[in-house]
């Protein structure tokens, strides 16, 4: 029997892991990503890996800009499903860091993330010195982190998703990858990216392999072109993925573990990737050779569509990936929870909210309709908002991604004037919403202005007392003039009975929000 001690000690170990964990966040990323990559190759031998050893791994490596978790996530569903060990390397986290680094689709335990951090983390404090001092920063020691774990757990296979970009990313280490994936592109990152599809373009493919086969979906043309540049001048055969009606005409309807039509691109592209890898362990296994060209793509840059094997239909139906076209249900209040952070990905959340709420207006009465939002970064907060006007919230509420209640007379300066900084990004996200939610409208005798929506907005100094207030119309501890108080939210809500709460805007929000609606997570 273990001892409380013993428990304990093993607690304090893993908290300590992650305090010095999250002190690599303060070192400063390569101005040149060039030499970032450079740098990631020697913190990598100074773990005692070498760059070949990585090939152990038959990886597949996946891109873009909206949707390459999920397609990862369905990837590595399917292959599971036929018996396979597999590793599953992605970012953010949501709830807990362990969550980027996971064997056979669950993250790692304490334990095991405990006893591999040590080790590598180790090895590169050991070893500093005689290299100027250098450390990893957070990502960078986080794939590190991924490799050695992969490595030593003896996985099959590993499914990486890039983190940004894909030139230049930590995981391009990887030099002979099994197979490439490249899912919807738009614009994010701009700054480390560049401010055009064609360059955010170039960018992404820089994942392509001398004859790696690479797959992705269809794209703009502006942006394909560059995708079928890249791959020529690298040697890669690329092909485009079918629509996923195409599948269904082979084998029937299918039923997808994530909700919303634009996860249907991401299902096909994952359905190219399993069957490409699986086609090549097969080869591997007979030992004929691999023939890296699909069956089916031989003449034509467009992939053939097959029909699915039961454990991929499987695979895809019960693919689960919090966070994203997310429900939760907790009493009256239903949760809709999506990490969309750029227009493209926030039309599809908006899509898939509707279509929710449209559904349920046929069984039920009317929900109060409730917006809870956030953006971090460079993102423009005002063209998100403006995406989501159509959903006609009753409520707006606004607050930065603070996990805990600050206290009334923070001990820490510092953290006080950060706080307060996010505070006032949020207010200035919440005098967007209004300005979009009033028209400018001209009548024949006068021009005045009228408010073209009902909804009320709210600023909240932290996630906890925004969940409060949605639970229990409380008061909100920073209250707008003219903004209903909690009388009139109970009034109306025991009018409609039930809560809608699409959270969104900001994968750490959701996170955020995760973590105090489902506790378990953390464990």
């Amino acid at each position: 029997m273990v001892s409380q001690t013993a428990v304990v000690n093993k607690t304090k170990a893993f908290q300590r892991a992650v305090c010095v964990l999250n002190s690599l966040q303060n070192n400063g990323r390569q101005k040149n990503p060039g030499l970032q990559l450079q740098a990631m190759q020697g913190f990598l031998h100074r773990t005692g890996i070498a760059v070949g050893e990585l090939d152990k791994l038959n990886i597949i490596h996946v891109t873009g800009t909206k949707g390459k978790g999920s397609t990862c996530a369905f990837t590595e569903r399917i292959i599971r499903n036929y018996g396979f060990r597999t590793g599953f390397y992605s970012s953010p986290h949501l709830v807990h860091v362990r969550e980027r680094i996971r064997i056979n689709g669950w993250p790692i335990s304490k334990q095991l993330f405990t006893k591999y951090f040590w080790e590598a983390y180790e090895r590169l404090e050991e070893t500093k010195d005689a290299h100027g001092g250098t450390m990893p920063f957070y990502f960078q020691f986080l794939t590190l982190l991924a490799f050695h774990v992969f490595l030593q757990e003896r996985v099959d296979l590993a499914v990486i998703e890039v983190g940004i970009g894909g030139q230049y990313d930590c995981t391009n280490i990887i030099r002979k990858p099994w197979v490439c994936g490249i899912t919807s592109l738009g614009f994010d990152h701009c700054s480390l990216l560049g401010d055009t599809m064609e360059k955010i373009a170039w960018q992404k493919a820089g994942i392509f392999k001398p004859g790696v086969p690479a797959f992705t979906v269809r794209q703009q043309p502006s942006t394909m072109t560059i995708l079928q540049r890249r791959a020529e001048d690298i040697g890669c055969p690329l092909y485009v993925s079918p629509e996923l009606d195409q599948y269904e005409a082979v084998g029937g309807p299918m039923s997808l573990g994530l909700a919303g039509t634009h996860q249907r691109s991401n299902a096909s592209l994952a359905l190219q990737l399993s069957y490409s890898w699986l086609q090549r362990h097969k080869a591997e296994e007979t030992g004929g050779g691999h023939s890296l060209v699909p069956a089916g793509c031989r003449l034509s840059s467009q992939a053939a569509p097959f029909q699915p094997s039961t454990a991929m239909l499987k695979g895809l139906q019960e693919t689960e990936w919090l966070g994203r076209n997310q429900t939760l249900k907790c009493g009256s209040v239903t949760y809709y929870l999506d990490g969309a952070h750029t227009t493209a990905s926030m039309q599809a959340c908006v899509c898939w909210f509707r279509q929710e709420m449209m559904q349920r207006d046929q069984t039920q009465s009317r929900a109060l309709k409730v917006l809870l939002f956030n953006t971090t970064g460079e993102r423009d907060p005002a063209a998100l908002l403006k995406v989501l006007l159509p959903c006609q919230f009753d409520y707006a509420l606004f607050c930065p991604n603070v996990t805990e209640t600050p206290a009334d007379n923070t001990a820490h300066h510092s953290i006080s004037v950060c706080v307060q900084r996010l505070l006032t990004r949020c207010r200035e996200n919440q005098s967007s919403w209004q300005h979009l939610n009033t028209a400018e409208t001209i009548h024949p005798h006068q021009r005045h202005l009228v408010t073209s929506s009902a909804s009320h907005s709210l600023v909240f100094p932290c996630i906890p007392s925004a969940l409060r207030w949605i639970k229990q119309g409380g008061q909100p501890v920073l209250k707008p003039a003219g903004s209903m108080g909690p009388t009139e939210f109970n009034d109306r809500l025991r009018e409609t009975g039930t809560i809608s709460v699409l959270v969104t805007g900001s994968l750490y929000l959701v996170g955020g929000v995760l973590k105090h609606l489902e506790p378990s997570l953390d464990s």
